[in-house]
């Protein structure tokens, strides 16, 4: 199993930046892959940057050139650098963390508030 734990969401300006964590319980190199997702009010839930181990980030194409996914092994932790927010990207956002076999085992974290309004 695997906890995840986010911080770093707030209030931010448009055109504002915010980083987010997630901690994780275990060694994120022994996960297969770690994400970061929003959900928004009325809306699915959807995926903002994955990163496989051993791997480079991907992006949805709303978030690409403006937001960064980065992991830091020692501290099993992954962040989410989002610079020139847009109230488009207020939501709530989860750590996503996939194992197993095909990541049949999906974990997630609470979900941290992100608001981006002037």
């Amino acid at each position: 199993q695997v906890q995840l734990v986010e911080s770093g969401g707030g209030l931010v300006q448009p055109g504002g930046s915010l980083r987010l964590s997630c901690a994780a319980s275990r060694s994120i190199s022994s996960i297969n892959v770690m994400g970061w997702y929003r959900q928004a009010p009325g809306k699915q839930r959807e995926l903002v940057a994955t990163l496989r181990t051993g791997g480079s980030p991907n992006y949805a194409d709303s978030v690409k050139d403006r937001f960064t996914l980065s992991s830091d092994n020692a501290k099993n932790t992954v962040y989410l650098q989002m610079n020139s927010l847009k109230p488009e990207d207020t939501a709530v956002y989860y750590c996503n963390a996939a194992t197993g076999i095909l990541n049949r085992y999906q974990y997630w974290g609470q979900g941290t508030q992100v608001t981006v309004s002037s």
